[in-house]
């Protein structure tokens, strides 16, 4: 397949539907279009350039970085102190224990329900 670009409108036709004319046209007009494309990326690039945007993007995505950095320095600080006071031990501690009443807790409804399923199965009705 290939596009015939005529009036800035993309048609699709088949390549067998084509001569061979028709063919070496096509390929001149997508030369062209490469060519004026190619001078709009270099002109683009080049008012891109000198409006020091892309100074700026490298800088802030700099800064970011830092930033990022500096985060994970502070939080991994955080998290040894936490570590040295004994606080995370502490707090997985008081979750297991939390986890075990939990179980405990869960435990005693069943057992609970299964007395009353037990009682109503007895009970005259």
């Amino acid at each position: 397949m290939s596009t015939d670009m005529t009036n800035n409108n993309a048609r699709t036709t088949h390549l067998k539907e084509m001569t061979p004319e028709q063919t070496a046209e096509a390929i001149k007009n997508i030369a062209k279009r490469i060519r004026e494309e190619s001078i709009k990326m270099r002109e683009t690039v080049k008012i891109i350039r000198q409006s020091g945007a892309i100074e700026e993007l490298t800088e802030a995505v700099r800064e970011a970085t830092m930033a990022a950095r500096d985060s994970a320095k502070e939080i991994n600080e955080v998290a040894n102190e936490l570590k040295q006071k004994g606080v995370i031990r502490e707090t997985i501690s008081a979750a297991e224990e939390t986890g075990a009443a939990a179980r405990d807790t869960a435990q005693t409804v069943r057992d609970t329900v299964s007395r009353n399923q037990a009682k109503d199965k007895t009970a005259p009705a």
